[in-house]
């Protein structure tokens, strides 16, 4: 028998050298809009680039990659 079960979205942000995960805020969220909201808490997120998203964990796993210190 097959189970179907919907994998929660995860949200990942490195700040000094640690993974911090965030919490999907609305499910409805594009993982734009997600960046957008959690940019209030994270100012860098501002010019961050998204990747993803990755299977891991039983999660969707989307990173949040700052561009600012960055040259090219």
């Amino acid at each position: 028998m097959l189970i179907k079960e919907i994998l929660p979205r995860v949200f990942i942000h490195k700040e000094n050298g640690q993974e911090v995960r965030l919490a999907d805020p609305n499910p409805d969220f594009s993982p734009e809009a997600v960046c957008n909201h959690y940019s209030a808490l994270y100012a860098i997120l501002t010019t961050a680039k998204i990747t993803g998203p990755e299977i891991k964990r039983d999660a969707i796993e989307y990173q949040f990659v700052s561009t600012l210190g960055t040259k090219g």
